[in-house]
């Protein structure tokens, strides 16, 4: 069983998303025996340029290598571990480079006469999403939870699990009591049955 676990991250040791998922990683990682873990760094070693002209031509053959990893990596992951932070009420633009990178037709979706249809099924999305303010998915104000959801649906995985703390910049104590509370839930949903 192979684990993709992604970072997105602009905060690097400081980030709640990255202790979050890391986490998830080291539940996975304990109880699934044999359990392959790759890690990308989509702010950090493993960024990818937001998706332009070029990129869609291949013009430059360094990253179109490392976009066509990208999708391998995706591909061969039976679960991805997504560390989610909300920048602007959406996903971290890192993020998005990397979802462009992995919704490619006859890849991950086609078309057909009766609409789009996902080719990716099958595997599992664990998000561990943090929100500097309060913001649950349905506040209308959260466009983190309703787009991943949305996204990964289109790409046919409909195992989208999230493990959210909100509320973190508003103060130290309820700051502690959302990643206590994110930490319980790891603690009592993980690991998911393999």
């Amino acid at each position: 069983m192979k684990l993709l676990h992604l970072d997105s991250s602009i905060l690097g040791d400081g980030s709640a998303s990255r202790a979050l998922s890391s986490a998830i990683v080291a539940r996975w990682t304990r109880d699934v025996p044999g359990l392959e873990v790759l890690h990308r760094d989509l702010a950090g070693e493993h960024a990818l340029p937001h998706l332009d002209g070029a990129s869609l031509a291949k013009a430059d053959p360094t990253e179109a290598a490392r976009s066509a990893r990208a999708l391998e990596d995706f591909l061969a992951a039976d679960i991805v571990v997504l560390g989610a932070p909300m920048y602007n009420f959406g996903i971290p633009s890192q993020l998005k480079a990397w979802i462009d990178r992995i919704a490619v037709a006859g890849k991950t979706f086609r078309y057909t006469a009766d609409g789009p249809q996902g080719l990716a099924g099958g595997k599992r999305i664990v998000v561990a999403a943090t929100y500097g303010g309060q913001h649950p998915a349905d506040s209308g104000r959260n466009f983190v939870e309703p787009y991943l959801r949305q996204v990964f649906a289109f790409l046919g995985i409909d195992a989208v699990e999230f493990v959210s703390a909100d509320g973190l910049n508003i103060s130290p104590d309820l700051r502690t009591q959302a990643l206590d509370a994110a930490q319980e839930r790891i603690d009592a949903i993980l690991p998911l049955a393999a």
